[in-house]
């Protein structure tokens, strides 16, 4: 079988600033925790080859014997298998490792998915999906655009947004980015350019490159939207789509304006450039819902929309929906024979009650996740004053600045106390981002303290050494 093979630039720049020059933790085992780090967040691919220990030791401008250390540290934990004449290759340990932690609970605590638990309303949902299963039992169970009434929900949906939608133009799908997969299956080939915005969503690049495409990213300026940029990007690589979450987007919690959606659409429509829109995060406002959806502000644009009831209701659904013509659609359902015969049927009655019944509690989620962004804001001016981020206005993470590229040697140090933390390294391109964190508010206040408070004394060993570096420079 042949492997993929990491790069050792590539690795270098995935790595990051991962080496901290004043710690009393040996060379080696830092760059351990830096490789499993990578290997945890899923930025090595697994069954990838690593470089081999003289060309990865030249790279980082480090000796062998320390890659070799860091290499059989791997090994130990069951992150890495080695073989003589083969290199090492990534792997997963076979058995859950205990992380040593200061915290009482038996699980590590993880601060690196947005994401919430389920509310009663789910058990509520599939009750009544199990009472309206005898009706359908009759039929094959397959159908690959969907069950017509949850599709004519959707639809409706989008009208009353502001987007006349039919039912025909509505797929479901499992999941935004089984959506998103399916979408560049039809439309790219080996090689094509995406354009991104970077930061953006990480599991949206896996699945541009997992097509083996290649993402080109639109850097997100202080505020909003870089729409000149977006335009000359478009001209100057000629992409096949554009990817772009203009609804509290993962990571920087942000809402693109109308203004700036018609802008984008007009430019969509000029240059002829597919634009994939992911509102994945469309429900959660807090003071007032988003603009209409982008696809809104010009016909002529060519624009797929993909929704999700992942954020909005739970993770657990696994369902999700495209919106497009008719004409993309019916391709979309050709292209999908290779991958599924359609989504579980009892996902989508239990969708169609959650939609039908929506504002019965989704007002009472963002109420909620408001108080909860309001009580993680306080914890983190609390304990860490040096942290800088905006207030979002949905959503359901902080994108926090540090003072320093810190990041990834941050979230090295909190996995060795059982903390699990999203570096801003996962969501920008080539290992982007060393200096920011995303920092979810979907744990209750007392787990968000507990984090904290177990955090901060990591946090101001760390600051305080870059504190002294930054002093001998001046010096």
């Amino acid at each position: 079988m042949s492997l993929r093979r990491s790069g050792s630039q590539s690795l270098v720049s995935l790595l990051g600033h991962w080496q901290e020059n004043l710690s009393r933790t040996p060379l080696w085992r830092q760059l351990a925790g830096a490789l499993r780090l990578l290997i945890l967040d899923g930025r090595l691919a697994l069954d990838s080859r690593l470089p081999g220990e003289r060309e990865l030791a030249s790279a980082l401008n480090v000796s062998r014997t320390t890659v070799a250390s860091a290499l059989a540290q791997l090994r130990d934990e069951g992150y890495v298998v080695s073989r003589h004449g083969s290199g090492s290759r990534v792997i997963l340990p076979t058995q859950h490792q205990q992380v040593p932690t200061r915290m009482t609970a038996v699980q590590a605590l993880d601060l690196s998915t947005a994401a919430l638990s389920a509310g009663p309303e789910i058990h509520q949902a599939y009750s009544h999906a199990l009472s309206c299963m005898p009706q359908h039992l009759a039929s094959t169970g397959y159908d690959q655009q969907g069950l017509p009434a949850l599709r004519e929900a959707i639809a409706r949906r989008y009208c009353e947004r502001g987007l006349p939608t039919r039912a025909d133009e509505i797929m479901v799908v499992n999941g935004a980015v089984s959506g998103l997969a399916l979408i560049l299956r039809l439309l790219t080939g080996p090689g094509d350019r995406v354009v991104v915005e970077n930061p953006t969503y990480p599991l949206a690049i896996a699945a541009i490159q997992g097509a083996s495409c290649r993402p080109v990213g639109v850097s997100l300026p202080a505020e909003g939207w870089d729409v000149d940029g977006l335009a000359a990007t478009i001209a100057q690589t000629s992409p096949r789509l554009a990817y772009l979450m203009p609804d509290f987007h993962n990571p920087t919690g942000r809402c693109m304006d109308a203004p700036t959606r018609r802008r984008i659409a007009d430019l969509a429509a000029r240059t002829r450039t597919t634009l994939v829109i992911d509102e994945t995060m469309v429900d959660l406002w807090y003071r007032a819902p988003p603009p209409q959806p982008l696809a809104a502000f010009n016909a002529d644009a060519p624009v797929i929309t993909l929704g999700s009831t992942g954020k909005s209701f739970w993770g657990g659904l696994r369902l999700g929906w495209i919106r497009a013509s008719a004409r993309t659609l019916s391709s979309l359902v050709q292209a999908r024979d290779t991958l599924d015969l359609g989504s579980p049927l009892l996902e989508q009655l239990a969708t169609l009650w959650l939609l039908e019944n929506a504002e019965q509690f989704l007002p009472e989620r963002r109420k909620m996740l408001a108080a909860r962004r309001d009580m993680c804001s306080a914890l983190m001016s609390e304990y860490f004053p040096e942290w800088r981020y905006a207030q979002p206005e949905g959503g359901l993470s902080f994108w926090v600045e540090l003072p320093d590229m810190v990041a990834t040697q941050f979230a090295a140090r909190a996995e060795s106390v059982g903390i699990h933390l999203g570096t801003g390294t996962r969501f920008g391109l080539a290992g982007a981002f060393d200096r920011w964190l995303r920092i979810p508010y979907t744990l209750d206040d007392e787990a968000l303290r507990i984090a904290f408070k177990t955090l901060q004394p990591l946090w101001n060993s760390l600051n305080g050494q870059q504190n002294t570096l930054r002093t001998r420079k001046i010096i």
